[in-house]
């Protein structure tokens, strides 16, 4: 990461020169560059990069219809008090413990909620609570079999099955239980978030919950708003998502496998 000190320390090691740091950041300035907040990305080795690379020469050339086969399934967490690092408050000198001035918050924590999710251009799956820990037999019972295969059947003969390569999804169970189904799986890269649209259907989700004021009062309240706002998505909106994936895989090779702005 390029961060000011960071260059003040390899020209030391490198030419066993001293600059200060101020002066660093002014000759950084000259050239018109500015501190800025670094993007979060997954760790990318060399041979994840190498995989995303593969994988997006294969898949850039598909087509709308090709995509439409595609069933896009995920797991995430919702927070019942969401981070509030960018969050502030307008109040005078000596306001800070003012009504309204304090963000109140539970003493151990509101706690989360995990769901999981299927979107494709034809149609969503239900959102499904997953209460504790996701195992590989649970994946198979309670989300493979009476949720993914009554969708794959719904988009058709030709339907894929894409998730990603977490340890319940990958179980030697649930491979089994793939087989037997006969169910299309897509190879997925490892660590691309960024490839896969229902990140993003997750980020609007997240959006339409935080806009119901008051807040959820409890999980069972925030469940319930989630999958009312899940079934409340334009389907215009899910198949924007999907339809944007030949220019993901264009973007991706263009960054050699790296990260992308998606």
């Amino acid at each position: 990461m390029a961060t000011a000190n960071n260059i003040r320390q390899r020209l030391k090691a490198t030419t066993n020169t001293v600059v200060s740091g101020q002066t660093i950041r002014n000759r950084l300035h000259n050239f018109g560059l500015r501190a800025r907040r670094p993007v979060r990305g997954t760790t990318l080795p060399a041979n994840h990069r190498a995989a995303r690379r593969a994988w997006c020469t294969q898949h850039v050339r598909w087509q709308r219809q090709q995509w439409a086969q595609v069933l896009f399934t995920d797991e995430s967490r919702f927070c019942l008090e969401p981070a509030d690092g960018r969050i502030r408050v307008w109040r005078r000198r000596g306001e800070r413990f003012a009504v309204g001035a304090v963000l109140e918050r539970q003493r151990f924590g509101g706690g989360s909620v995990m769901v999981w999710g299927g979107i494709s251009t034809r149609l969503r799956t239900p959102l499904y609570h997953v209460v504790g820990n996701l195992t590989g037999v649970r994946y198979q019972n309670e989300i493979l079999q009476p949720l993914v295969v009554p969708a794959l059947q719904a988009i058709g003969p030709r339907a894929i099955l894409q998730d990603d390569n977490a340890p319940p999804h990958r179980s030697a169970a649930v491979n089994t239980f793939i087989q037997q189904a006969r169910v299309n799986r897509m190879l997925w890269p490892a660590n691309s978030p960024d490839l896969n649209p229902i990140e993003h259907m997750w980020d609007e989700l997240c959006r339409r919950v935080q806009q119901h004021h008051p807040p959820p009062a409890n999980l069972g309240q925030l469940l319930q708003w989630l999958q009312q706002e899940w079934n409340g998505v334009p389907r215009a909106f899910i198949c924007n998502l999907i339809h944007s994936m030949r220019q993901r895989c264009v973007e991706c090779l263009a960054h050699n496998g790296g990260h992308t702005r998606y």
